[in-house]
């Protein structure tokens, strides 16, 4: 819930304010540029670890369950991504100044400014991205079975959130490679998944772990 606050949710906000209600620290410069590039690193670190976490209950369930074997393999793939977000994020730091000329306009432009003004962190980013999207998938899988293991369907329903994040998180990343009117705007809806997901996972847990 920390990584997706700080890599989505706050750079969300960020750049809408600074697009539609500027002022201050929230206009475009190389203040909010690095600042945003920061919360994303940071957030990053954190899902790294959040998908450690998850391989390792995965894999203490496939001592009981084979099939939660794959949800391992697939945390570790999004690791790999994860750490390939991390290049990409230090690179959006560094290149704050041209993306302050580029953006200059709606945050919709961010990704295709992202391409255009760093190249090399777009592409480790969008690589990145993927993998760590199949990481997610491992999450969703794994919880899948969790929640029909152990008849929670909180741990269900916060698989099924983790679901939508994913499909929501394709329309952005899509538009970074062929760009497609609208698609960036689905990354307004993430924000919202992204806190709730981890929050209905977090409550069925407790209600496993309190039922013994």
């Amino acid at each position: 819930m920390a990584g997706g606050i700080l890599a989505v949710v706050l750079p969300v906000v960020f750049l809408w304010l600074s697009a539609y209600n500027p002022g201050g620290f929230f206009t475009y410069g190389t203040a909010l540029i690095q600042t945003t590039g920061f919360f994303v690193l940071t957030g990053a670190v954190l899902f790294l670890v959040s998908l450690f976490v998850y391989r390792r209950g995965f894999a203490v369930l496939r001592k009981v369950d084979g099939r939660f074997a794959v949800a391992s393999v697939l945390c570790i793939i999004g690791s790999i991504g994860f750490l390939l977000l991390l290049v990409s994020a230090a690179l959006l730091v560094g290149a704050s100044n041209s993306l302050i000329q580029c953006i200059h306009g709606a945050p919709s432009h961010a990704l295709s400014c992202l391409r255009s003004g760093q190249p090399l962190g777009a592409y480790t980013g969008l690589v990145g991205f993927w993998l760590g999207w199949l990481g997610g998938l491992g999450i969703v899988v794994g919880l899948s079975m969790a929640g029909r293991r152990y008849r929670n369907g909180t741990v269900s329903g916060g698989a099924a959130l983790y679901a939508i994040l994913l499909l929501v998180l394709i329309g952005p990343f899509v538009a970074l490679v062929t760009p497609l009117p609208g698609l960036q705007y689905l990354l307004l809806a993430a924000p919202i998944f992204i806190v709730l997901a981890p929050g209905l996972v977090l409550g069925g847990t407790r209600r496993v772990l309190g039922a013994g």
